[in-house]
């Protein structure tokens, strides 16, 4: 049974790296999970110190997007999870649900989770902002200087040995850099998350947005060897794409 079970898994992996690369945008019958729940000690005291950040997040109003949401996103996943991603900041799927990446986008990257050999539950999925911009606009720089203390304690709590951040602006923040995301993606960089503790390891990529508005298998292929590489670091599998 246990050998059947692996087999299925990789079936699935191919299946998922295919449709990645085929430029399919729905993965049927994928619901995203709530995260894993923690097995250890330490797992569960980082629940409860994430569950604590998500009520004072619920409570926030330091910057006007406090008072325009319908629900704040803090994000969700596994508190012990090595690999955190981190975009920009909700949109109107997220903001009505509560939940972080569950819109159109949300499904592409739900589907470079799975090409990965990995499921939602396995990693943990935030943004810089928490509270959706109206209209989707760019996030303001008063509303980051808020909204990133949030963030930052969440890494900290966390404690991943890679974050990927997908897109411009989730880069730029967390790099604190002006450099395009043409420049910062494909190579590794580092994210000092505080005065004496070592940096973590940073991959930026493109944010499955992008993707979605300018398709092409070049953009795709460019995501997939940086989820490569943050596999490769990790000493996990790398699924190979079906012939």
């Amino acid at each position: 049974m246990a050998k059947e079970t692996n087999v299925n898994k990789v079936v699935k992996q191919h299946a998922e790296l295919e449709q990645f690369f085929t430029g399919g945008f729905t993965v049927k019958g994928q619901t995203p999970g709530p995260g894993c729940e923690p097995s250890s000690k330490a797992g569960i005291e980082k629940k409860v110190e994430l569950e604590k950040i998500a009520v004072e997040v619920g409570k926030c109003r330091k910057c006007e997007l406090g008072s325009s949401r319908t629900n704040a996103v803090p994000g969700e996943g596994d508190c012990d999870a090595r690999i955190v991603f981190v975009g920009e900041g909700p949109g109107a799927d997220e903001d009505a649900q509560g939940r972080p990446f569950v819109g159109r986008a949300g499904k592409l990257l739900d589907k470079i989770i799975a090409a990965m050999g990995l499921e939602r539950s396995d990693v943990f999925i935030c943004n810089i902002l928490k509270c959706r911009p109206p209209g989707n606009r760019d996030p303001k720089p008063d509303e980051i200087h808020s909204c990133l203390p949030y963030l930052q304690q969440q890494i900290e709590i966390i404690q991943p040995e890679v974050i990927v951040a997908l897109g411009a602006h989730a880069a730029r923040t967390l790099l604190d850099t002006n450099k395009p995301i043409g420049r910062l993606r494909g190579q590794f960089q580092e994210y000092y998350p505080g005065l004496g503790k070592e940096p973590i390891k940073l991959m930026a990529t493109y944010h499955p947005a992008y993707l979605l508005r300018n398709y092409s298998q070049d953009n795709r292929r460019r995501v997939w060897e940086d989820m490569k590489k943050v596999l490769f670091e990790l000493k996990m599998p790398v699924p190979e794409k079906q012939k």
